[in-house]
């Protein structure tokens, strides 16, 4: 099992970066560059909580998101093709009093598999890496709608 802790800072607030991504719509694979549009699909929606299947290059999972709490998402894992167990990932929003944010994520990754494992155990050492420049986009890609909208 892989546990990767990344941080990020963006100039938008948290009620903006959760609103991105918990955007189920068309157009998610620009904020989140390893959930293609093609492969995603909402099993079920409210108003803080989701069922959502994603993923790409032959890699998905099935997750139960919650932004009950604005400053948390929780994504957690409920059945994939490679993960299991406690896999899943946590959005933590700090906002700084110069009005930025700050994001903290932690993303556990427990392979269920042969093929699993191994991205698991590759994952331990470049996983941070590989992780930290997708979290990158996706703070780059929500700042940009922002500012377009």
């Amino acid at each position: 099992m892989s546990t990767i802790r990344l941080h990020q800072h963006t100039t938008v607030t948290p009620e903006q970066f959760v609103a991105a991504i918990t955007d189920f719509g068309p157009g998610r694979e620009k904020i989140f560059g390893n959930s293609a549009d093609a492969d995603l699909r909402v099993h079920s929606l409210g108003a803080t909580s989701a069922d959502v299947t994603e993923g790409s290059g032959g890699i998905w999972e099935r997750l139960a998101y919650d932004w009950s709490d604005v400053r948390r998402v929780t994504m957690r894992t409920t059945d994939s093709n490679v993960w299991g167990g406690a896999s899943g990932h946590t959005y933590t929003m700090t906002t700084l009093t110069d009005g930025t944010t700050d994001i903290d994520v932690v993303v556990i990754r427990d392979g269920k598999n042969l093929k699993g494992r191994t991205l698991g155990f590759l994952f331990s050492f470049v996983g941070k890496s590989f992780l930290g420049k997708a979290l990158g986009n996706t703070v780059k890609a929500v700042e940009e709608r922002v500012n377009a909208a």
